[in-house]
């Protein structure tokens, strides 16, 4: 059974009397919903209070919980095996792709100014969805989460950073430090934090770690203009 609405927040935190200058897409793990994700957007509000920071329930009730429990899917894990996790991410990604649409354009922002945070199927997601749409979000926080297809190629002018346990059991870290590898090959603009002593949580080093990488990360592009520039300054100088 389907949620009536797709675009209705859990968690939503304003700026203070100004427009968004940047917006927070936050997707939370299996069988639970967007209050998972309170202590990333509480995070996300200190260091950045002039950005919009909303939580979205997954569209799915979860088909996994006991009587009387309540939560949401992105897509479901009974019978799942790898082949099944692909097209079970590819048939989830139009609606929630058109979730984040709907609040960039909302808030009118460009895509360079939305950024997806995902925890464990949250951020399977997140990751994907990148893959697949360009220019949806300029970064993507993805915690305790994967590929559901190793990466083939490098998503356009996205930021990745990739933040996980090393003693995560549900999903093991050497999943994501694989893709990490690729991504490196393959040019991506991507950082991978293990931390030891983890498990499959939303644990507070890790946030913590999010929070110094959107201060302090510079993509590589971003370098690449900057030589380009001071080069052709030095040329007309020159000249």
């Amino acid at each position: 059974m389907s949620k009536p609405n797709l675009h209705t927040p859990t968690l939503m935190l304003l700026p203070d009397g100004q427009a968004p200058q940047l917006l927070f897409l936050l997707f939370h793990g299996l069988g639970r919903d967007g209050s998972q994700m309170a202590p990333l957007a509480q995070a996300l509000r200190a260091q950045y209070p002039q950005a919009a920071v909303l939580s979205i329930d997954a569209p799915e009730r979860f088909d996994g919980a006991a009587d009387g429990e309540t939560g949401y899917q992105w897509f479901s894990l009974q019978r799942i095996d790898d082949a099944s996790r692909i097209e079970r991410v590819a048939a989830a990604l139009p609606s929630f792709i058109a979730s984040v649409r709907h609040w960039a354009a909302h808030f009118e922002l460009p895509w360079e100014r939305v950024a997806l945070g995902g925890f464990s199927q949250g951020a399977i997601m997140a990751l994907e969805a990148v893959q697949v749409e360009p220019r949806l979000a300029g970064r993507v926080l993805a915690f305790g989460g994967r590929y559901a297809r190793l990466p083939q190629h490098v998503p356009e002018e996205v930021s990745l950073h990739l933040l996980h346990g090393m003693a995560d059991e549900r999903m093991p870290y050497r999943d994501i430090v694989q893709a990490a590898q690729i991504l490196v090959q393959l040019g991506a603009d991507v950082t991978a934090d293990v931390k030891p002593g983890i498990g499959h949580e939303l644990h507070p080093e890790l946030i913590a770690k999010a929070m110094e990488q959107l201060r302090t990360f510079v993509p590589a592009r971003l370098w690449r203009e900057a030589v380009l520039a001071a080069a052709e300054q030095d040329r007309q100088q020159q000249g």
